[in-house]
């Protein structure tokens, strides 16, 4: 082919809408591309001849990028650009870029990338429990040791243990759970919970709820601080108070305490400061 004609096919390709071609045609179009490109071994600079090389590689990449995006186990590729480790004695809340909230517990640590927002991976070491904001378009994806939790908008629990076990306890919603070089996938349902160790996966049922029956309200109080961490003052002629109540173990607290409030007509005040609640 004569260098004129090299030309206008080099900036023809340069000018065209790229469209969707199978893994072989994109191969084929490549070791075409090569033989006209590099067939001149004249030095004359054409801006959109480089400029075509990289369209077709930028192509290719792109295409290597979809296909990886099929599978989520080998979607564990996460620019360590934040990177959050809890070394306190007690639970730590993060609030990540869309809005989803972590409880991460002592000695664990999360690793995400700065581009969380369009792309939600994050990896997991030690224990955290997610509360995830819905996004449709962007699923949620936890990576820790060879397992993937995927997810659309729930509250769930995952747990590494020193023996690389690896728990996930799901409270509400639905999740997808996926292991390394494993083709089949385990959909659990609220109240499941997954564990993944040597090997072998297990699915259970677990005790998400915690049951009041007919305990005096002290009880609650009580409950409260042990999990929460709020000391919980409530008027001494209602300590004896008896109350029947069912309460997810990781719900929020406000709702706990919007619940006592409006069952006995009493009004609260929290003080963050003192990790104090304060019925009146």
């Amino acid at each position: 082919m004569d260098e004129n004609k090299l030309e206008e096919e080099l900036k023809k390709l340069w000018d065209e809408t790229p469209i969707s071609h199978s893994d072989q045609e994109k191969e084929v179009s490549w070791e075409q591309f090569q033989s006209k490109a590099f067939a001149s071994n004249k030095k004359k600079f054409k801006p959109w001849r480089y400029a075509a090389a990289a369209a077709v590689l930028l192509f290719i990449v792109a295409g290597t990028g979809i296909y990886f995006n099929n599978d989520p186990v080998n979607t564990n590729i996460i620019v360590a650009e934040n990177v959050i480790e809890n070394t306190t004695s007690i639970i730590k809340t993060v609030i990540l870029p869309d809005n989803s909230r972590i409880e991460l517990s002592p000695n664990s640590k999360i690793v995400y990338g700065n581009n969380f927002a369009v792309n939600r991976k994050i990896e997991v070491t030690g224990e955290a429990y997610f509360k995830v904001t819905k996004d449709k378009k962007h699923p949620f994806q936890v990576f820790c040791n060879e397992t993937t939790t995927t997810v659309l908008g729930t509250s769930f629990t995952v747990k590494e243990t020193n023996q690389k076990e690896v728990s996930v306890e799901l409270y509400e919603g639905s999740v997808q759970m996926n292991v390394k070089n494993q083709d089949e996938k385990w959909i659990l349902k609220p109240g499941e919970k997954f564990t993944y160790g040597n090997n072998i996966v297990l699915v259970a049922e677990f005790k998400r709820f915690i049951d009041f029956d007919n305990e005096k309200l002290i009880t609650i109080s009580n409950y409260i601080e042990t999990n929460y961490g709020y000391n919980v003052i409530i008027p001494q002629e209602y300590n004896n108070q008896r109350i029947t109540i069912r309460i997810n173990k990781k719900e929020d607290l406000n709702t706990i305490v919007q619940l006592i409030s409006e069952m006995y007509n009493l009004n609260f005040e929290v003080n963050e400061n003192l990790k104090q609640i304060t019925f009146r």
